[in-house]
């Protein structure tokens, strides 16, 4: 699906919940952006200091890994939001409006049931490092709770839209999969 509309953005309604879901995870989007931002100027950096300066770098490589990775995990919900993930919708389309209804249903709660276990272990994983006081194997020794603090928040997040989104459409402000009675 080439050139997305802003229809494909997923509708709040009057609803206080999905209007406040909506709202943070276009800030998660807006986080992800400016780490990438971080992420490109960084790299400028890095390579004027060893190409043009002769220098050694020791924190830019490690740091721009973490933040592309931080803004795939923070991004998350934003994709979701304006559903900007691949969708294939044959099936969808070639069912009456309760089945596709009922696939709808299944399809989130399957995915909120993924989501929650990877922010389950995702969480633990953050704390386990915090709580050992983990570092990274480099010359920079970052403490490594910081980076892996984009798992649980990223996945927190999703699965915050996720459930607006299962919210949405059954109090009706979305049709299952974005599809009027086609």
């Amino acid at each position: 699906m080439a050139g997305q509309s802003s229809a494909a953005v997923a509708p709040v309604g009057n609803n206080p919940f999905l209007r406040a879901v909506a709202a943070i995870s276009t800030l998660a989007g807006w986080c992800s952006a400016a780490m990438i931002v971080a992420a490109v100027g960084i790299t400028c950096q890095m390579i004027f200091i060893r190409f043009v300066l002769n220098g050694s770098t020791v924190w830019q490589t490690e740091a721009v890994i973490y933040l592309v990775i931080a803004a795939t995990l923070v991004g998350l919900p934003y994709v979701q939001r304006l559903r900007g993930h691949v969708n294939v919708d044959l099936v969808p389309l070639a069912l009456p409006m309760g089945a596709r209804k009922v696939l709808a249903f299944v399809t989130l709660s399957v995915s909120i049931l993924i989501v929650g276990v990877m922010l389950y272990y995702g969480y633990d994983y953050w704390h386990f490092a915090w709580e050992r006081g983990w570092r990274s194997d480099t010359v920079w020794g970052v403490r490594l709770w910081i980076p892996y603090l984009a798992l649980p928040v990223g996945f927190g997040l999703l699965l915050l839209q996720l459930i607006a989104d299962l919210v949405a459409m059954l109090t009706g402000v979305e049709s299952p999969f974005g599809l009027g009675d086609e």
